[in-house]
């Protein structure tokens, strides 16, 4: 027996888009005081990984990167359970690195395992580029695809359904400062497939109701909307559940390399979780309800 959610989504939807407004506002300010806190991928410079099998502290690899002549000022040391992370603004030449190496084994062990990352700014102005290419591509595509399947008031609601959750992890990152790599460009692109999923299952059934429904005020497009979110609801749910769940327990257990795919993961998932049902389907309904008064024929003149 199927469950029936007896929601006004429609009217609660207003709160999610003063939720969602108050976000986007604080992201806009926050990317243009502080922008975003971009990893070795996106800049220039060299990113030191050092697993370790005991407590090191920042002042004990601050005390490291002096003994290995590196300029540690501008260093950004970022300690964490069984693995030390240092990011230099520079490049590490072959000597720096091969000094940096031999201070750790030294200090910490010959056990301690160094990874050392290192993007020139040709490579990192590319990689950036190719980043936002992508993004607008997938955008594209999705664009053509909805209206070539739907309409295209169901294209322009789910692509602001899908640029409000990819702004929204932007924004998060921005306002906290978290680490932007190549696997968040990725963790992106992944909740916009999941996004455009959930909002084409709801975009389908409210097709699929208006070919029944008699449509001759907004009360009954505001009906069948209602109708055809609570029929998808608990699809919807389970969906979003089931990959939030997956991407926790990558959070949790996984290695610090997807640690920010992870979590941008589970931040996209949360966002994209209302996104289809208060702010894609909506969206739809107010711009279908504005092609329905324009359709309305003027009563005609009396003549005399």
């Amino acid at each position: 027996m199927r469950f029936k959610w007896n929601i006004d989504f429609i009217k609660k939807s207003k709160y999610f888009y003063t939720f969602s407004i108050v976000v986007t506002l604080i992201g806009i300010i926050s990317l243009i005081v502080f922008q975003l806190n971009y990893g070795v991928d996106f800049r220039s410079g060299s990113n030191v990984d050092i697993a370790v099998s005991k407590q090191v502290t920042k002042e004990d690899m601050q005390n490291i990167l002096t003994e290995a002549n590196l300029n540690n000022e501008n260093a950004v040391i970022t300690p964490g359970s069984g693995r030390v992370s240092v990011r230099f603004p520079n490049v590490l030449s072959e000597d720096d690195q091969t000094k940096l190496t031999s201070v750790v084994e030294s200090k910490i062990g010959k056990d301690a395992s160094i990874e050392i990352n290192t993007v020139d700014t040709e490579i990192a102005k590319e990689l950036e580029r190719n980043a936002l290419i992508a993004v607008l591509v997938a955008s594209l595509g999705i664009i053509i695809y909805v209206t070539i399947r739907f309409e295209w008031r169901f294209a322009v609601s789910a692509i602001v359904a899908l640029l409000h959750d990819a702004f929204m992890v932007i924004s998060v990152f921005s306002i906290f400062q978290l680490e932007v790599n190549l696997t968040f460009i990725i963790a992106l692109l992944t909740i916009v497939g999941y996004s455009i999923n959930d909002t084409v299952v709801i975009f389908d059934r409210i097709r699929e109701n208006m070919r029944f429904a008699k449509i001759k005020s907004h009360q009954d497009l505001h009906d069948v909307v209602n109708k055809s979110i609570s029929q998808t609801m608990t699809r919807s749910l389970n969906t979003v559940f089931t990959v939030f769940i997956a991407s926790v327990a990558l959070l949790i257990f996984g290695s610090e390399s997807i640690r920010m795919f992870s979590l941008a993961m589970v931040i996209g998932l949360l966002f994209g979780a209302y996104s289809s049902i208060f702010i894609a389907s909506p969206l739809w309904y107010a711009l279908r309800g504005i092609g329905q008064d324009k359709g309305k024929k003027k009563p005609a003149k009396a003549t005399t």
